[in-house]
């Protein structure tokens, strides 16, 4: 949620970097980023639609980790020690698990299966 904000507030600076990373539509992309890591970092928090709010995550670091880090990695060992692929399969982990019983999801299902 923190690097969406700061994207966010810097969207000329981002759109330079994905200009320099040749990412298609730099300026669109930017943007798009940008306000995916915000919402859907802010539904993670609070675990609102964990399950969907991963899935965009999950496509951004895969594109961070094709893109921006890929002069730093050699091999399967320089993968696995990026903190992008460490998000990567946290995210995963939320899509398959869910968000857990202390989570907004939890709360609202409790709710539904009441009414």
């Amino acid at each position: 949620m923190g690097t969406g904000w700061g994207k966010l507030h810097s969207l000329d600076k981002v759109t330079e970097f994905f200009t320099q990373l040749h990412i298609p539509a730099p300026s669109f992309n930017a943007a798009l980023v940008a306000t995916s890591e915000l919402v859907c970092g802010a539904f993670l928090l609070v675990g609102l639609f964990a399950r969907l709010a991963a899935i965009p995550l999950i496509a951004t670091m895969c594109v961070a980790l094709a893109t921006a880090k890929s002069g730093d990695i050699e091999g399967i060992r320089d993968l696995l020690g990026q903190q992008e692929f460490d998000y990567v399969v946290l995210l995963i982990w939320i899509v398959i698990c869910g968000a857990g019983t202390l989570s907004a999801d939890h709360a609202l299902g409790r709710q539904l299966s009441r009414a």
